[in-house]
């Protein structure tokens, strides 16, 4: 019973004590204030036609490249070019010692006179035909000869192009160590472009492209692809694809690096604001807040496609007529009231 009291005197010293320290005043309680409903914009995702285009790094190359040179060696007796010089196909480049193009012409010749005379003994029945035709084949085989070694004395470009190396000078000996000249042709030009192997079936022949270059700011050429190289790179697993630019004012140039655009088609795809995409660190996740019906939101993975004017073409995660959070997620969680802004 003593110790119930001594409970009791406790209690009543305590609120004593309280009621100085609060000066006989009555202690009041800090009012709850009421949590506010976050306001955020949205965004009702809708479908678009996205091109699917694919930019590609490349470098200009000739459409040909000539290295002129003989079969054999000799002394260069003459050089008609120099580098930068357009030549046309057929034009007269350099020209080899003819001592042995003059020897086989007179061998021709007298072969080309006994093989006339031949003809007519043969016909009026002086030979026989064995005799004859052995005759006849003498002179084809000079002719070849005398052919070949034209063609390896007097040097002519066989195509239109651009000199691009010359490797000797006047009265050296052809050693056959590299050519005489080199002649590139620029008019069309080619670049090869690497393909990912998971575009295969959406690049074809006569497909347009788009090259832009560095070198040539503001300008842009148009290509068509011509060649799809038959196997793939196990490595990169990629693919050529050969594309043919006319550039017929040759202002592209073989070494220039260049941009080519590629259009694979067209896909009917969800397009939302890039802002709406939140990308989580360190994780590659890409994700949106979606608002429900009763104006709480969710969170949705979504796979990414093309990134063009701002937008994102989205593959997979939303579909047609869900509404995205684009302002005002910063401090979101998953399954907050939201009020969207009108």
């Amino acid at each position: 019973m003593k110790t119930i009291n001594a409970i009791k005197l406790a209690a009543i010293a305590s609120l004593a004590a309280l009621s100085a320290c609060s000066g006989g005043r009555k202690v009041e309680q800090a009012p709850v204030q009421e949590q506010k409903t976050p306001l955020v914009e949205a965004y009702t995702s809708a479908l678009q036609i996205v091109p699917q285009t694919r930019i590609l790094s490349s470098t200009v190359q000739a459409n040909v490249i000539n290295n002129i040179s003989p079969q054999t060696a000799g002394r260069i007796i003459k050089l008609n070019v120099e580098i930068g010089d357009f030549v046309k196909a057929g034009q007269v480049l350099a020209e080899i010692d003819r001592v042995q193009l003059d020897q086989a012409a007179l061998r021709l010749k007298n072969e080309e006179t006994e093989l006339e005379r031949s003809r007519q003994l043969y016909s009026e029945g002086g030979i026989s035909q064995s005799d004859f035709e052995a005759m006849e084949l003498s002179f084809k085989v000079s002719k070849s000869s005398y052919d070949n070694l034209l063609e390896n004395t007097v040097l002519r470009s066989p195509v239109n192009g651009v000199v691009t190396a010359r490797n000797y000078d006047r009265g050296d000996m052809y050693s056959m160590s590299s050519p005489i000249y080199t002649v590139q042709q620029i008019t069309p030009v080619k670049l090869l472009v690497a393909v990912s192997e998971s575009d295969y079936t959406k690049v074809k022949k006569g497909d347009k492209a788009v090259i832009v270059t560095d070198a040539l700011p503001g300008e842009e050429f148009t290509g068509e692809v011509i060649r799809l190289y038959p196997v793939m790179d196990a490595a990169t697993h990629t693919f050529n694809v050969e594309i043919q630019v006319r550039n017929s004012s040759a202002r592209l140039r073989p070494g220039m690096y260049a941009r080519v655009t590629l259009n694979l088609g067209n896909n009917n795809s969800i397009v939302i604001p890039d802002q709406a995409v939140i990308k989580q660190q360190g994780s590659g996740q890409k994700s949106v807040f979606v608002i429900k019906d009763d104006n709480t939101v969710e969170s949705r993975i979504v796979t990414l496609g093309r990134y063009f004017d701002n937008q994102y073409e989205i593959l997979s995660g939303l579909s047609e007529g869900d509404r995205v959070v684009v302002k005002g997620h910063a401090s979101l969680k998953v399954g907050d009231k939201v009020e969207v802004a009108q």
